[in-house]
């Protein structure tokens, strides 16, 4: 991190070159630290970009201590379901069935695309992007939040101890239970739950995840590979009205302006 404390800043994007700030710190992340792949126009560019940043809201937690045009250092890629075109899915339809979450009947923001510059990690620059988001989903009336939240690498057997305690301790309960889909679906109860080293586990389960466990966060049945980006997924759900009330009081005192 910079000599000086950083002077965190959150809005949502207004112009198409703080969209760019926002891919160029995932491409950073997602392609040069992680290993995905990106096509070349991707890559002379540098930015991680789709055709889903195009209807979505992209928070942005920004130092003003760093250079001008280099202080996005935290991001939140934002979609609200009112905000899909005809016929559209969500992101993470591409890997899971969203069905359940869809016949609930309330409204849905989906979460992508959380990335945090490497030099801010281990401080407040998490804890200030969840104000941004608690703040943008208070403002959209949002009643349930979920996305593809990931881990490191593809190797399912090497993940198995992490992702049978998440599916044994934190599955979703059957009226949210989101299933991963297709050939790059994976069992998640690998292991039984007796044979799991709890701490161990726990320890292995990224930060971001277990800060959704840490709000009520719950998970889908079955993981997702994802060679593309040198990942395997599982999705993540978070009913506002089953949260903690900890974490409620948090959500709905988030005190920004976005």
């Amino acid at each position: 991190m910079s000599e000086t404390d950083p002077q965190f800043q959150l809005k949502i994007a207004q112009s198409a070159a703080e969209r760019e700030a926002a891919q160029r710190l995932r491409y950073t992340i997602f392609v040069e630290e992680l290993g995905g792949r990106a096509p070349e126009s991707e890559q002379r560019l540098r930015l991680e970009r789709d055709e889903y940043d195009a209807v979505s809201d992209h928070l942005l937690l920004m130092d003003a201590n760093r250079p001008k045009g280099d202080r996005v250092v935290g991001t939140y890629r934002l979609l609200a379901q009112d905000r899909l075109k005809n016929g559209q899915e969500f992101y993470s339809a591409g890997e899971f069935d969203l069905d359940p979450l869809r016949a609930t009947g309330l409204r849905l923001l989906e979460l992508g695309r959380s990335c945090v510059h490497p030099a801010y990690r281990g401080g407040t620059a998490m804890h200030e992007l969840w104000l941004g988001l608690a703040a943008y989903a208070r403002a959209q009336r949002t009643q349930l939040m979920f996305g593809v939240a990931s881990f490191h690498g593809t190797d399912v057997a090497a993940l198995s101890g992490p992702l049978s305690y998440l599916h044994h301790n934190h599955l979703a309960p059957a009226d949210l239970r989101v299933r991963a889909k297709g050939q790059a679906r994976q069992r998640m109860d690998i292991l039984a739950a007796r044979d799991l080293d709890r701490r161990d586990t726990v320890l292995r389960v990224p930060a971001l995840i277990k800060g959704y466990l840490r709000l009520g966060g719950v998970v889908g049945d079955g993981a997702w590979v994802d060679h593309a980006f040198n990942t395997t997924d599982v999705c993540m759900i978070l009913d506002v009205a089953r949260m903690p009330n900890k974490a409620q009081a948090r959500y709905s005192a988030a005190p920004l302006e976005l």
